[in-house]
């Protein structure tokens, strides 16, 4: 090829990179623009999935005839009851949770048929996206899953004109709610734009009345502050227990007010308790990834504890990603001979994610590609584009149930200390969050035995510590049967699973004496035969009250007899640090 040739080749492919470059950028743009009035979801995926559904249920007249007999026999009955007025049996009720129709107007004539017609109607529409022939399971959920949500927008429940409590409400107060309710409107909507926390939580501040508990900052590193409490009993035992709470939100979950303080509890019970406080990442942070989390995450602090406490053992805890990151980490340090965990305890964390629950639906191809052409921009995820999605999954209770109390019946929702800390929300670094739903959710690398930590795969069952597995009834972020999924990873010689009443959230923040709680309880031991998880809960008893005495008992089994209190490290500032107050 003579040098004319080549130049000209090169050239050609000079332009070809630009061109590639250039159309990526557009793409990405276009992306982000549009998706920004969606609020981040993928229409094209979405509007697939529905033409997916119809083209297969126009194949299935077998199914057609079902629904339409399912629907003429609701019509039916529904005419029965609107002939008595409402009275006599009704012919559905509310799912299991469903507190929008617990007020006893929607029993009296005409709500109680607005109410039926709503409820069969649901359910109608529930057994249209279900047992579809043809139809992929992923499709599917997603149609159920926004139908559902377009219904519940419209629910009578939401509409002043069909909900009986906001019609006495008015009448009682004569429409002084309704104006009040505009009011709330403007000012919430006012605070949102200024970037504010909402209404009633201006009294709850951070290292006051929020992450009470007395300690020091003994290490930082550009992602993580390592808070070291002051020893609360005379004696302690003398494996400290490190916590790695999730980077996605502000770590006080687990130091939420004095009464609801785990790490208080661990103090009181003679433990030596260290936390991991995140960095709240922003722009320049945009190229740290899961293995960056994992090396200055747990890692750091496990050396910065031996530095404190030289060969003590270290009982680690990981809460949601924070137990997800920390099963890696046990995971590769098994692998490599690394000895220094006492335990494991996972609290509402995912190991296995073929069982995530409806954020799946927010996790395919298309939504991802959405999804980093949003997060290109910045570099990082928003705390709102986080926060919404989790208000999608618990719309009834994060949307309309707070819509109708505030806006319709007027009143002001009372500021509690889980909604400040819930307020409180964090960002996620581009590269990091690419990968933790592809390798992860995607991919689901971790299960499959695909996961690299230094090149090299690792595995669940080379966790070679006692394992403490703890899930919650009612969770959408961690489904406890996703969480259960550990048993069957894990191949250590003991093994608890523990399931606790409540959500991801306040499930685990369940100190003692906390009203109607339960949970249950169960060892398994290498060889053990498998239980699936639903013959698990039949063969398990309840037991009445918190779960902690339960894990604290469980820790000191595995733990040596009491010490003096180690010393503290070298403090570079009082807790609860730098790192929590970045917004």
């Amino acid at each position: 090829m003579n040098r004319a040739s080549r130049q000209n080749e090169q050239e050609h492919s000079a332009s070809r990179l630009i061109g590639d470059e250039l159309a990526r950028r557009l793409d990405r743009a276009t992306a982000a623009t549009l998706t920004r009035a969606t609020g981040g979801l993928s229409l094209p995926r979405i509007l697939l999935a529905y033409v997916d559904w119809l083209l297969h249920l126009g194949m299935a007249p077998g199914k057609v005839a079902q629904l339409t007999e399912l629907r003429a026999r609701q019509l039916a009955g529904l005419g029965v009851f609107a002939l008595r007025g409402g009275k006599g049996e009704r012919r559905i009720e509310p799912e299991p949770g469903d507190r929008r129709f617990n007020d006893a107007g929607w029993r009296r004539w005409p709500f109680a048929l607005l109410e039926q017609d709503f409820l069969l109607r649901r359910k109608w529409w529930a057994e249209a996206s279900d047992d579809v022939p043809g139809l992929s399971e992923h499709n599917a959920s997603l149609v159920s899953f926004f139908t559902r949500y377009a219904l519940d927008r419209v629910s009578p429940y939401n509409v002043p004109l069909t909900n009986p409590q906001v019609w006495r409400t008015t009448w009682e107060k004569k429409g002084l709610n309704l104006l009040k309710g505009a009011r709330n409107f403007v000012r919430d909507n006012y605070r949102n734009a200024a970037g504010k926390p909402p209404k009633g939580l201006e009294g709850f501040k951070v290292g006051e009345n929020l992450a009470p508990t007395p300690g020091k900052v003994v290490y930082r590193n550009r992602l993580i502050e390592l808070i070291q409490y002051q020893p609360q009993t005379k004696r302690v035992h003398p494996e400290p227990v490190l916590i790695v709470p999730a980077w996605i939100m502000k770590y006080y979950i687990l130091d939420l007010a004095a009464g609801k303080s785990m790490v208080a509890y661990l103090l009181e019970q003679g433990h030596t308790v260290f936390v991991v406080s995140w960095k709240n990442p922003d722009k320049a942070d945009a190229d740290l990834g899961m293995d960056d989390y994992r090396r200055l995450g747990p890692l750091a602090a496990l050396d910065a504890i031996n530095d404190i406490l030289p060969q003590r053992k270290v009982h680690a805890m990981g809460y949601c990603v924070g137990g997800t990151l920390m099963s890696i980490t046990a995971a590769a340090m098994a692998r490599d001979g690394d000895a220094r965990l006492a335990s494991l305890t996972l609290l509402a964390a995912q190991t296995d994610f073929t069982l995530a629950g409806d954020l799946r639906l927010f996790i395919d191809a298309s939504q991802l590609a959405i999804l980093n052409a949003q997060m290109t921009r910045k570099g990082y995820l928003e705390k709102a584009q986080m926060a919404g999605a989790f208000q999608l999954l618990r719309a009834n209770d994060l949307l309309w149930q707070p819509f109708v109390n505030s806006y319709l019946l007027g009143e002001d929702m009372p500021g509690i200390d889980l909604m400040a800390w819930n307020a409180d929300a964090t960002r996620m670094p581009q590269r990091m969050h690419n990968e933790y739903l592809h390798r992860l959710y995607l991919e689901n690398q971790l299960a499959e035995g695909h996961y690299r930590v230094d090149g090299r795969p690792i595995a669940i069952k080379d966790i070679d510590v006692p394992l403490f597995v703890v899930g919650t009834e009612t969770d959408h972020i961690a489904p406890w049967h996703s969480a259960y999924k550990t048993c069957l990873l894990a191949n250590t010689e003991e093994l608890v699973f523990l399931l606790t009443s409540g959500g991801h959230n306040a499930g685990i923040i369940t100190p003692p004496g906390h009203p109607r709680r339960r949970f249950r309880m169960a060892s398994h031991t290498r060889g053990q035969a498998y239980a699936p998880p639903d013959e698990w809960v039949a063969q398990t008893p309840v037991q009445q009250g918190s779960w902690w005495p339960a894990w604290q008992g469980w820790l000191a089994d595995h733990s040596g007899n009491k010490v003096a209190p180690p010393a503290m490290g070298e403090a570079l500032s009082d807790a609860p640090g730098t790192y929590v107050y970045q917004q």
